[in-house]
Order: C-alpha cells, then structure tokens, then sequence
C-alpha cells in the first residue's frame, strides 16, 4: 500500500479551472492504478475517473467527461485531476485512491488519501 495526500482544492466560480495533486509515498506507487473519487454532501461517494499505472489508459464518468483529465507522472509519484469549466454540481471533497485493478469501484481501492474539498459558486 501507499500513503496518498490530496491538494489544490480550493474556491472557484462556475467557468474556471482547478488542478488537484495526489502525491504518493512508496516504492509500488507506478505499479497502481489511481482513481479520482468526489463526496458531494449528503451524497455517496462517487468516482471521477482513472489511470492506469502507466498512465497509457484513462476511463472518465459522464459527469466530468471532457472537462477534466487524469494524467500521471510516475517519476514524481504524482496524479493530477485537472478540471475546467467547473460546475456547482461539481462541488465536493475530492480523493484520490491507489488499487490493482483498473476500476471506478471503490472497493477496488485499498488506499486512500484524506481529501481536498472543491467549492464552485454560481
């Protein structure tokens, strides 16, 4: 397993661009794929999207598809999610997550970082 840490969460207007990091800790990280989950309040937990762990294979949800990109630099231990054209409906807590598989599910994911939360005014 990996400990995962989350930034760049922040405030922004409808319209704009945000990009979260999820730095990894561990020798196995390139060996993961990393899926971007959000946590709306009141809602379940759901996913973003994917990479795998090479970085070659990238799966988004219809929500974010082609407003945000998932992309890796294995040499950094790092992810990125960035997202343009944000929504009020994007607004969440934002994690990133370390499995085997490459997946959306969550059980999937056997490591997780604590979150940045993304707030998107109208």
């Amino acid at each position: 397993q990996v400990q995962l840490h989350e930034s760049g969460g922040g405030l922004v207007q409808a319209g704009e661009s945000l990009s979260l990091s999820c730095v990894a800790s561990g020798p196995t990280f390139n060996t993961y794929a990393v899926a971007w989950f959000r946590q709306a309040p009141g809602k379940e937990r759901e996913a973003v999207g994917v990479i795998n762990w090479s970085g070659g294979s990238t799966y988004y949800e219809r929500p974010v598809k082609g407003r945000f990109t998932i992309s890796r630099d294995n040499a950094k231990n790092t992810v990125w999610l960035q997202m343009n054209n944000l929504r009020p409906e994007d607004t969440a807590v934002y994690y990133c997550a370390a499995g085997d598989t490459y997946s959306v599910r969550l059980d999937d994911f056997h490591s997780w970082g604590q979150g940045t939360p993304v707030t998107v005014s109208s």
